[in-house]
C-alpha cells in the first residue's frame, strides 16, 4: 500500500521493517538450499530430482541451524550496528563542551517537538554529508562531517540536522538499518558459498565409465541461478525504501526550521560533495545525499538534488540560488586574486613597529631621550619639557 502522508509513511515503513526482516529469513533458507544443492551435485552421482530432493532433506536438517545463525546475526547488528559504523566512518560522539555549536541547534530542534534528543557524533573528512542510525531512542544519532561544520552557518546546519531528525521520527533510519543487515548477511552466505565452491576445484561426482553424473551439472547451474536470485533480491530490497522518503525529510526539515532556503542552500553547497571513501554503498545510502549514484536513477536510493530542491520551491515557498561555491572554511586562508599581495603583519618581522618602518611612515625615528623629553639641545644644556634648564 502506497503512503500518502506522514503517518501513513511512518505505518509503511514499521511494516516494511517487518516485510523486510522476514524476507531476510527467506533469503538465508535460498542460500543453505543452493548451497546443499551444490554439495549434491558434487558429492553423489544422480539425477537431478534425484538431486533436488537430497538437497530439500538437507535443508529441513539445517534450517533450525540457519534460523538460529540469522537470528543471531540480527542480534549482534541490533546491539552493535553503530559501532561497525563509526569503524567504518571514524565517527566520535561528542558533548555540548566540545562541540557548543552543534549541540545547541540540535537541542534547540529537540525541545521545539519535543523530541528525544539522540546522540551527536562528528566524523573527520572533507566531504560534506551527514547520515542517522538506530533501532531504537537509547541508539539513535546523527552523525555529521568536520567539513559540514566549518562551510555551512548556522540556519544550514540547523536543516541538515533537522533533516535527519525527520528521518528517525518516520522511522526511515531503522529500515535502512536492517536493510543494510540483510545487504550484510546475504554477501557473507553467498561468498561463503562461492569460496567454498572454487576451493572445491568444480570438481563433480564421475560415474562408473567416467562421465560426470547425469544432473550434475544441471543442478550446480540452479544453484547459481538461486544464489543470483538471493544478490538480486536483496539488491532490490533498496527499491522498497522508497525515494520519497528523502522528500518528507526535507518537508520535515522545513516544518521544524521554518526556514526553506537554508534547506535549499544547504543541498546546494552538499552537492557533489558528499562522497565519503572509506564508507561502503550501505553507509552512503542512509546519507543526506549520495552521489554515487547513477542508470539514469533507476536504482537509486535518493532523488536528485535538482528535483528535492524544486519541490522544496514549489511546496514551501523557497528560493533556489543554483549551484554554489563553499565559502573558505574556518581553518583553511580566504583565496586571494592575485598571489603577490602585500604582505601582512606577520609575514616578516617590523623593522621598527607594527606598521614598518618610520621612514616610510615620512616621520623621523625618535630617540629614547626624546621620547623621554629630555632631548639635549645643540651646544646648550639639556631641555626638561617646559624649555632648556637654567644652571
Amino acid at each position: 500500500m502506497a503512503a500518502y502522508g506522514l503517518y501513513s509513511h511512518i505505518q509503511s515503513n514499521r511494516r516494511r521493517s517487518l516485510a523486510l526482516l522476514a524476507g531476510l529469513f527467506f533469503l538465508v533458507y535460498l542460500l543453505v538450499y543452493a548451497g546443499a544443492l551444490t554439495a549434491e551435485a558434487l558429492s553423489v552421482d544422480a539425477d537431478l530430482n534425484t538431486l533436488l530432493q537430497l538437497a530439500w532433506n538437507d535443508l529441513i536438517r539445517a534450517a533450525p541451524l540457519a534460523t538460529l545463525g540469522t537470528a543471531l546475526w540480527v542480534v549482534i547488528a541490533y546491539f552493535f550496528h553503530q559501532n561497525m559504523i563509526d569503524a567504518v566512518t571514524g565517527g566520535r560522539e561528542v558533548t555540548r563542551m566540545e562541540q557548543p555549536r552543534l549541540y545547541n541547534l540540535l537541542e534547540n530542534l529537540c525541545i521545539s517537538r519535543g523530541i528525544a534528543m539522540p546522540k551527536l557524533k562528528v566524523m573527520q573528512s572533507d566531504a560534506l554529508n551527514a547520515f542517522s542510525t538506530g533501532m531504537n531512542a537509547k541508539q539513535y544519532s546523527i552523525t555529521v562531517t568536520s567539513a559540514l561544520l566549518d562551510r555551512l552557518d548556522d540556519a544550514e546546519v540547523e536543516s541538515v540536522l533537522g533533516h535527519e531528525l525527520t528521518h528517525i521520527r518516520n522511522g526511515d533510519v531503522r529500515m535502512m538499518v536492517i536493510a543494510v543487515v540483510i545487504a550484510g548477511a546475504i554477501s557473507f552466505f553467498a561468498e561463503l558459498f562461492f569460496r567454498l565452491w572454487f576451493y572445491s576445484g568444480f570438481r563433480g561426482p564421475r560415474s562408473s565409465d567416467g562421465r560426470r553424473g547425469g544432473g550434475a551439472g544441471l543442478a550446480i547451474l540452479i544453484a547459481i541461478g538461486f544464489i543470483v536470485v538471493a544478490y538480486l533480491l536483496s539488491f532490490i530490497i533498496r527499491l522498497a525504501l522508497s525515494r520519497s522518503r528523502e522528500f518528507l525529510a526535507d518537508a520535515g526539515s522545513v516544518e521544524l526550521t521554518k526556514n526553506p532556503d537554508a534547506m535549499i542552500s544547504a543541498l546546494r553547497k552538499i552537492e557533489g560533495r558528499g562522497e565519503l571513501p572509506r564508507a561502503t554503498s550501505a553507509v552512503m545510502e542512509m546519507c543526506l545525499d549520495n552521489p554515487r549514484e547513477g542508470f539514469g536513477e533507476l536504482f537509486d536510493t535518493h532523488p536528485t538534488v535538482d528535483s528535492r530542491v524544486a519541490a522544496l520551491v514549489k511546496f514551501a515557498g523557497g528560493h533556489d540560488p543554483g549551484p554554489l561555491a563553499l565559502p573558505p572554511g574556518s581553518g583553511a586562508p580566504a583565496e586571494s586574486p592575485d598571489n603577490s599581495a602585500a604582505a601582512g603583519p606577520w609575514d616578516s618581522p617590523p623593522a621598527d613597529g607594527p606598521w614598518g618602518s618610520s621612514a616610510a611612515n615620512g616621520a623621523k625615528k625618535a630617540s629614547p631621550a626624546e621620547v623621554d623629553g629630555r632631548a639635549e639641545s645643540p651646544g646648550g644644556p639639556p631641555s626638561g619639557p617646559w624649555g632648556p634648564r637654567k644652571s
